[in-house]
């Protein structure tokens, strides 16, 4: 019985260091851990969110690029069926009714509304440009095609039957017949 005893007496010593040396070697984070992964997850942000906005800001001009292009080659159809841009409605392009009411502007994106609107574009008539195209009164031989936004980190973009394609930032640098300003470029 005494050796039996024993046994468990060395196995209970036994067990108690282990569970001693075990309080000391404990798994898990410590706080310089944690701290060090939460800068890391910070500056992975700082980084990372200025670029999602730039490429969000791009798009949304690319957008507008496209829409105003889309116009253009519709205007130049309806020239070489009607000799005059006069009278041309933008809004045939976008409405599947057959006589659609006069649209004055087209935003970006397609019938989005209040704050979702990144681009309002107009047209206008370029020798007139206080007149819309679709007013009787203009005289319809050329166009000017302007895009406009509210935001000032996007650029207002311009586009004529000249040939003329241009933008700057902000909405008075860009008329309906000219890009000034010291950031107006070419697209």
């Amino acid at each position: 019985m005494s050796v039996m005893l024993q046994l468990k007496l060395n196995n209970k010593k036994k067990f108690l260091a282990l569970s001693q040396s075990q309080k000391f070697d404990q798994h898990g984070f410590t706080l310089i851990e944690m701290m060090i992964v939460v800068i890391l997850i910070a500056i992975i942000a700082a980084i990372a969110f200025p670029s999602y906005k730039e490429y969000v800001r791009k798009a949304s001009e690319s957008a507008a690029q496209q829409e105003m292009q889309k116009i253009a080659e519709q205007l130049e159809r309806f020239r070489s069926k009607n000799f005059t841009y006069r009278k041309f409605n933008p809004n045939y392009i976008y409405s599947n009714n057959a006589n659609p009411p006069a649209l004055t502007e087209v935003v970006v994106p397609i019938g989005a509304t209040g704050t979702k609107i990144q681009y309002k574009i107009t047209i206008r008539d370029l020798n007139d440009t206080s007149k819309l195209l679709t007013d009787t009164n203009a005289k319809g031989r050329g166009w000017s095609i302007r895009a406009e936004t509210d935001d000032d980190q996007k650029n207002t973009l311009l586009m004529t039957s000249e040939g003329l394609r241009c933008q700057a930032k902000g909405k008075g640098n860009v008329t309906y017949t000219a890009c000034t300003g010291s950031d107006a470029g070419v697209w």
